[in-house]
């Protein structure tokens, strides 16, 4: 049985037309200097359900100058080919409400800590492994999804984690990790049979709905858009990677995430008013979209309290990875260790 489970084809439904599709298979970046690094990852696929509901408008409309904008920012992105659609691509991100999960309970044998405990291993993991940022954030959107649908015992948590890490791999990255080479990172706690079986376990209580609105795609596109320094863009996805250990920023919408990150980092950067920076990057964010000050302030106190504990947190997985110097070490610069604003940010959401 255990031979023939091997060998078993990907598992298909009408929507997926199977994991390793053509849609999952997006090629590694090329190597180059930061700025290309950051910039030439793609924008994620749009999942074809947030075509099919009317969710809360979250973009604002539509004008020649902002679609202009977009259409030159996926250019600069080498995506020169998709930038006839860009501010309908754009409104598509921004609909995303569907992806956050606004009444989200942990299953009773499972504590945040427990959860955040798995998360930090698998940022080492998917560290370890070279794996694409998208991969990551997909990894724990599966977790979050599968634990919402049911119970989960604590000795399958690690299993669970390591299976969502291998499915977002089909998804997200152009090669997949070998199932056994991911039962090594466990320890050999589980077996190729058992990671397998808890694969077919998430496909079947997720419906095999695979899709997610990436923050982390309209990170780029924003930090683009707005012009955005490298040393700006690599700390707002710093303070993007803090939320994903944080229980409580479930609840919140993939673009609400991105913007307060972008947000969050520009104001530990630029802080001094009436600089021109400023001016020009508070022109240029605050026309694409929506949010109000209040809600973006909200998600403010998570990134704060975990960027603020640092080094000295149980868990720093996150921190370690954005203290080297290809992230140009934003987790140990003067705009985090120095900031007096951080520590306003940990009170309620402010103006």
């Amino acid at each position: 049985m255990e031979a023939a489970d091997e060998k078993r084809e990907p598992l298909k439904s009408k929507d997926n037309k199977g994991l390793n599709s053509e849609q999952g298979s997006r090629k590694k970046k090329a190597p180059g200097n930061h700025e290309k690094e950051f910039a030439s990852e793609k924008l994620g696929a749009i999942c074809p359900r947030t075509l099919l509901e009317a969710p809360l408008q979250r973009v604002v409309p539509v004008s020649e100058s902002l679609a202009e904008e977009l259409s030159q920012a996926m250019l600069r992105m080498d995506m020169g080919l998709e930038r006839e659609y860009a501010y309908d691509i754009f409104s598509s991100m921004m609909k995303q409400q569907l992806y956050a999960f606004q009444a989200f309970d942990l299953p009773r044998s499972i504590t945040a800590e427990m959860r955040a405990l798995v998360i930090d291993w698998l940022v080492q993991v998917h560290e370890y492994l070279g794996l694409l940022d998208e991969t990551l954030y997909l990894t724990v959107y599966l977790m979050n999804g599968y634990m919402r649908a049911g119970k989960v015992r604590i000795r399958s948590l690690q299993l669970l984690g390591i299976a969502c890490l291998f499915l977002a791999c089909k998804v997200e990255d152009s090669t997949c990790p070998e199932p056994a080479q991911l039962c090594f990172m466990t320890g050999d706690s589980f077996s190729r049979k058992e990671l397998l079986r808890m694969e077919r376990k998430i496909l079947t209580r997720l419906k095999f709905e695979l899709h997610y609105a990436n923050p982390v795609h309209l990170l780029r596109w924003l930090a683009e858009v707005t012009h955005s320094t490298l040393e700006l863009r690599y700390l707002a996805q710093y303070f993007l990677e803090l939320s994903v250990m944080e229980v409580d920023c479930v609840r919140f919408e993939p673009a609400q995430l991105a913007l307060a990150a972008l947000h969050l980092a520009q104001r530990l950067l630029l802080q001094e008013p009436g600089l021109r920076e400023m001016e020009m990057f508070q022109e240029s964010f605050t026309k694409l979209h929506s949010y109000s000050e209040y809600e973006l302030s909200a998600v403010y106190p998570y990134m704060a309290k975990a960027a603020l504990r640092g080094p000295s947190a149980p868990l720093h997985a996150i921190f370690l990875k954005y203290s080297r110097p290809h992230k140009l070490c934003v987790s140990t610069s003067a705009a985090i260790t120095a900031s007096e604003y951080l520590s306003r940010c940990l009170g309620s959401p402010i103006a």
